[in-house]
């Protein structure tokens, strides 16, 4: 009998905060490549998407995100280095408890 390709488990590659690279939400946008993301740690930041990502990287209200925060701006600015696509990787990151403190969210 042959499998269907709905039937079987599909691996995905999710990309996971490292070093000093925080989860965040999108929370409102301020114009140009700039917006307000709520980080993991509770504090709400105030990021840009850098110039080598701002064409590939198109980012709406409530999407998740990873942030890298400034190491001269001190604690309120940071930068949006990937954006997590689809359902499947926020389910993964929910999954292995990366989202839980910021489950009230979705």
């Amino acid at each position: 009998m042959a499998k269907h390709p709905e039937e079987e488990p599909t691996t995905i590659r999710v990309r996971i905060p490292r070093g000093k690279e925080l989860l965040g939400i999108v929370k409102q946008r301020l114009g140009g490549s700039r917006m307000r993301v709520l980080c993991l740690d509770g504090k709400e930041r105030i990021c840009r998407i850098p110039g080598r990502l701002r064409r590939a990287l198109w980012v709406r209200e409530n999407d998740v995100v990873l942030v890298e925060p400034w190491e001269l701006g001190g604690d309120e600015k940071a930068d949006v280095i990937y954006k997590y696509k689809g359902k499947a990787e926020i389910e993964f990151l929910k999954r292995k408890g990366y989202l839980k403190n910021l489950e009230e969210e979705f």
